[in-house]
């Protein structure tokens, strides 16, 4: 891999995360009904997290085979495995917990904040990650 692919794969990564915080989220639930809104959102999120999971993928791939650092091939791995533990484990928990709220279980409604709270901090963190990697090289 070139020079330019781990910073074109970190754009891409970025970019396509700062896209669905800045226009899908936002737009979701104003324009479909909370059921429409909650249909399309189980179905997006399976394909997102894959999305993400591959790119940084590739990513790290690309730092390993273009000789990055520890550091930005190890920020690459856990922004990888974040997207794959989202996707994977903490989806599904979500997915129970709003069902099961939904269903008048009460004590599933805080579950469900707390699981969903829990996916946005680590796609803000996985964010964070993303930038400050790309940012790094100019800092050494």
């Amino acid at each position: 891999m070139t020079d330019i692919a781990l910073p074109s794969l970190l754009g891409a990564l970025a970019g396509s995360m700062l896209f669905f915080a800045v226009a899908v989220a936002p737009t979701v639930f104003r324009v479909l009904s909370v059921e429409q809104g909650g249909a399309f959102l189980r179905r997006f999120f399976p394909r997102y997290y894959l999305w993400g999971f591959v790119v940084a993928l590739l990513c790290t791939l690309a730092a390993l085979v273009g000789g990055a650092d520890v550091i930005t091939t190890a920020v690459c791995a856990t922004v990888a495995a974040l997207f794959l533990y989202a996707r994977q484990l903490l989806m599904p928990r979500i997915n129970r917990a709003r069902d099961l709220e939904l269903e008048g279980d009460g004590s599933a409604g805080l579950r469900f904040k707390r699981l969903h709270l829990q996916s946005v901090a680590i796609n803000a963190l996985q964010l964070l990650l993303i930038i400050a990697i790309s940012v790094y090289p100019a800092l050494t």
